[in-house]
């Protein structure tokens, strides 16, 4: 299967999934068409699930420089984002909660993207695309009534608990309760907000602005205004990220 990559970095990582002999290739791209010019960046995307799994490094097939910066909102009272507003730096994740490479990538990498957080060099930005469906929107619209209560990361972790996906069952609005209560949220405040037409409207929002820009699969990243796709390494992140703060420096 061929693909066009859009992509200003040197390596991209696409999952392969290993099962019962087959070889399945989980791909995304982002693309964009500036200004009304006619150029653009697409890819087929196909995903699937199976049993096991390996990563291959692919490097991509266009190196143009894309400039995605607007996508950061920077937004004081976002209550999915941490970091200064002001951070040389911003990382804009786009990411599902049914998701196991978004979950391996929360475990092993953002805690490590954290630092660059608490130093002052970055903020970060969550974005929920939902893809694989309702229960995916259930704890996302879950997690943003946390962080209306200013717990948006501490649920976010349970959700992802040691680099793991729940299962449907766990991710019910029942269970999303068990973790507010858990957690020492206001249960009715809690509910109400996750119930609510405002709550609703973010989300359907920050799916729309994911898949406006061709994120059609998780979990991909705008770092510095770098497209990245994939839970590549956590070195790849930290290079680009040094790389990002080098740019702000010059």
């Amino acid at each position: 299967m061929s693909k066009k990559l859009a992509s200003n970095r040197n390596l991209w990582l696409l999952p392969v999934l290993v099962g019962a002999g087959v070889i399945v290739v989980l791909a995304g791209v982002f693309w964009l068409a500036f200004g009304g010019s006619d150029s653009e960046s697409t890819a087929e995307t196909e995903q699937e699930s199976s049993e096991g799994g390996v990563v291959d490094i692919v490097e991509p097939e266009n190196s143009d420089q894309i400039d995605l910066t607007h996508v950061e909102q920077r937004d004081p009272a976002d209550p999915l984002a941490t970091g200064d507003v002001d951070a040389p730096v911003t990382l804009v994740v786009f990411s599902d909660y049914q998701c196991p490479y978004c979950a391996a990538w929360s475990n092993d990498t953002l805690p490590v993207m954290m630092e660059y957080v608490d130093e002052g060099d970055l903020r970060i930005e969550w974005r929920d695309l939902n893809v694989y469906g309702a229960f995916s929107e259930q704890a996302s619209k879950a997690s943003f009534a946390a962080g209306m209560q200013d717990k948006f990361w501490e649920f976010h972790d349970e959700l992802f608990l040691d680099g793991e996906i729940r299962s449907e069952s766990q991710l019910t609005e029942e269970a999303m309760l068990d973790i507010a209560d858990e957690l020492g949220l206001d249960a009715e405040q809690f509910t109400e907000d996750m119930r609510s037409d405002v709550v609703d409207e973010h989300i359907q929002a920050n799916e729309a602005l994911g898949t406006e820009l061709g994120a059609y699969s998780t979990p991909a990243f705008v770092l510095g205004g770098e497209p990245m796709l994939g839970a590549q390494p956590t070195n790849v992140f930290v290079d680009a990220m040094d790389d990002a703060l080098a740019a702000e420096h010059d």
